[in-house]
């Protein structure tokens, strides 16, 4: 059985984003040596002042990493991030390990490891859950699958960001695959809770005795309880865009289909964010649904003018 790999590991994390800043925040705190990496100058220079590395390129953030982080939206970035111009394979030394957050379809998952894996490096699928507090904490929830050995290499940055490991599989694929069952349920929540806190106004009800009594109530959710307090405060900043779920309820779709399995209420769900993005709240918080539902039915939300 190998050793353990050292706990003071030189990271890059590629992607300072409100999810990507907190877990290389987290990586920093405990101890290891994180260089950060973004389209933004700025989110760079931030981390830079935190006491962080900034690299320009994900090429030169990867030069010398034992573990590379990504932190990006979707399959087709992390690609990028890979193979792209200045990606991290031009530079990431043989046997260190590439963890890959990115929610997306489990087929891509599996292509891009054995990809990465045919040049010597390892390939960790690992989506993440819990937002942006939770990864500021070190404190996420970690969907993960990948061999033993990409899972060893990555402990000790796994540890420094996560509360809650779970280890899905030995090969890439399965943890996207769980990621994917999550975010269904999360769509099809906050469409519902959002459809609920638009027709209580609608019935003229004080929405806010109305979220006092779901959320002690057997109809609540987990998104209810955390997203209709924007719809509350008629604040929509995002801390998660609506086009989120425009692209993962978009995979569950292609993903339901190639397998022939009927899903009708992630299908509606979907339908709500489309109209929602199309409305022109596409990188407004997700909470936004209930604002489209507003627009559509004439009901008046705080914060409305």
């Amino acid at each position: 059985m190998s050793a353990s790999p050292p706990q003071n590991q030189r990271i890059a994390i590629i992607g300072l984003g409100s999810m990507g800043f907190g877990m290389a925040t987290s990586l920093k705190r405990a101890g290891h040596a994180v260089t950060g990496c973004d389209v933004s100058a700025d989110a760079v220079a931030r981390f830079v002042k935190d006491g962080g590395a900034g690299a320009k390129t994900p090429a030169e953030a990867a030069k010398g990493a034992d573990i590379v982080v990504s932190v990006v939206v979707n399959a087709a970035q992390t690609e990028t991030i890979l193979f792209g111009k200045d990606g991290v394979a031009e530079t990431m030394p043989k046997d260190s390990v590439f963890v890959s957050s990115a929610t997306m379809d489990p087929d891509v998952a599996r292509r891009l490891a054995k990809q990465i894996e045919a040049t010597g490096r390892h390939y960790l699928d690992a989506p993440i859950s819990g937002g942006a507090q939770r990864a500021a904490q070190g404190e996420l929830t970690i969907l993960a699958s990948g061999s033993p050995v990409a899972f060893a290499k990555a402990r000790p940055a796994l540890d420094a960001m996560a509360a809650k490991l779970y280890e899905l599989g030995d090969a890439a694929g399965q943890g996207a695959a769980f990621k994917m069952i999550n975010q269904l349920l999360a769509g099809v929540h906050i469409a519902a809770a959002s459809e609920a806190i638009a027709f209580a106004a609608k019935q003229g009800l004080d929405i806010r005795k109305v979220y006092e009594v779901i959320t002690a109530s057997a109809g609540n959710s987990w998104m209810f309880e955390n997203r209709m307090p924007h719809v509350l405060d008629g604040d929509y900043t995002p801390r998660s865009a609506v086009e989120i779920f425009v692209k993962d309820l978009g995979i569950i779709q292609d993903m339901a289909r190639s397998a022939r399995f009927p899903v009708p209420v992630s299908a509606a769900a979907l339908q709500m964010f489309l109209m929602t993005s199309a409305a022109g709240m596409g990188r407004d918080d997700d909470a936004s649904v209930a604002r489209m539902y507003a627009q559509v039915t004439g009901v008046k939300l705080p914060g409305d003018k």
